[in-house]
């Protein structure tokens, strides 16, 4: 929201492959990759995957956003263990 994009398309991230042409061709080329490698353990991030993420991002942007994956991946992964709820952050308003 700080960079401008509408609430509404954040909160269709999750429904992304039904969202039509609400997310571009790069975001839901990215949307699709972070399922890949979220989801490993049963993807093993098929080949045909990885090509279709290669075409669109360069290899330092596919490093950099699947480090930024696996770094979220992680994030979840510890506050699931250490029972952390998601905290809504202060607008500083009011």
């Amino acid at each position: 929201m700080k960079r401008g994009v509408p609430i509404g398309k954040l909160a269709l991230v999750q429904v992304w492959q039904e969202a039509g042409a609400l997310f571009s061709d790069r975001e839901q080329a990215a949307l699709a990759w972070a399922e890949t490698v979220t989801r490993v353990a049963d993807t093993h991030v098929p080949d045909n995957a990885f090509h279709t993420a290669a075409v669109v991002f360069s290899e330092k942007e596919l490093v950099d956003l699947t480090m930024a994956i696996s770094l979220m991946n992680a994030l979840n992964r510890l506050a699931i263990s250490f029972r952390r709820s998601p905290q809504v952050e202060s607008s500083g308003r009011g």
